[in-house]
C-alpha cells in the first residue's frame, strides 16, 4: 500500500462522528431554547425562570438515548446559566439536568411506547423538583424559600412534556426514515 493512500475509516468511526454531531446539535438546541424562550417568575427568589429548554432535552433523550440526553441537557443548560447571569446555578444545572436526560433516555431506550415516554417525563419532573429544591436550599440557606420554585418547575416541565408527547412520534418516524438513529 502506498503511503499516499489511506484506508477508509471503519464504520464505527463514522457512527461515532455522527453521534458526536447529533449530540452537539442537540446541546445547541437546548441552549437556544433555554435562552430565547424564557419567562422570569415574579414570585420566586431572584425571579425564577420558566423556559423551553426541556423540550429539546426530552426529544434528544428519547430519540438518541441517555448519553445524548445527559450531555445535551446538562451542558446545554449549564452553558445558559454561565452566559446569562445565573452562574451560581451552573454546577447544579449540569448535574440535575444531566440526570434528567440520562433517566429519560434510559427509559426510552428500553421501552419506546407512549406510556413509558410519559413515565420518563414524570421521572424527569421529579428529578428537577427534588434537585432544584436541594440546590436552592444550599444556595439560600433554608428549606422554605425553595418551595416557591416548585410551581415554576412544574409548569416548565409540564409544558415541555406535553409538547414532547405530541411531537415525538412523528419525529421518531422522521429520524428513523433518515437513518440518524443507531
Amino acid at each position: 500500500m502506498s503511503s499516499k493512500t489511506k484506508p477508509a475509516p471503519p464504520a464505527s468511526s463514522s457512527a461515532h462522528i455522527k453521534s458526536i454531531a447529533i449530540t452537539a446539535i442537540c446541546l445547541v438546541l437546548v441552549f437556544v431554547f433555554t435562552a430565547l424562550v424564557n419567562i422570569r417568575l415574579p414570585f420566586a427568589p431572584n425571579g425564577g425562570l420558566i423556559h423551553l429548554g426541556n423540550l429539546p432535552l426530552f426529544v434528544a433523550a428519547i430519540l438518541f438515548g441517555k448519553r445524548t440526553g445527559m450531555i445535551a441537557g446538562g451542558i446545554g443548560m449549564a452553558l445558559f446559566d454561565l452566559m446569562s447571569g445565573w452562574t451560581l446555578w451552573a454546577p447544579f444545572t449540569l448535574v440535575i439536568v444531566g440526570c434528567m436526560g440520562l433517566v429519560v433516555g434510559a427509559i426510552a431506550e428500553k421501552h419506546q411506547t407512549f406510556p413509558f415516554y410519559l413515565l420518563a417525563l414524570v421521572a424527569a419532573c421529579a428529578i428537577k423538583i427534588v434537585g432544584y429544591y436541594f440546590a436552592e436550599a444550599i444556595i439560600y440557606g433554608n428549606l422554605i424559600v425553595p418551595i416557591t420554585s416548585i410551581p415554576g418547575n412544574l409548569i416548565q416541565v409540564g409544558v415541555a412534556a406535553v409538547i414532547t408527547l405530541v411531537i415525538i412520534h412523528p419525529l421518531r418516524l422522521a429520524v428513523e426514515h433518515t437513518g440518524l438513529r443507531k
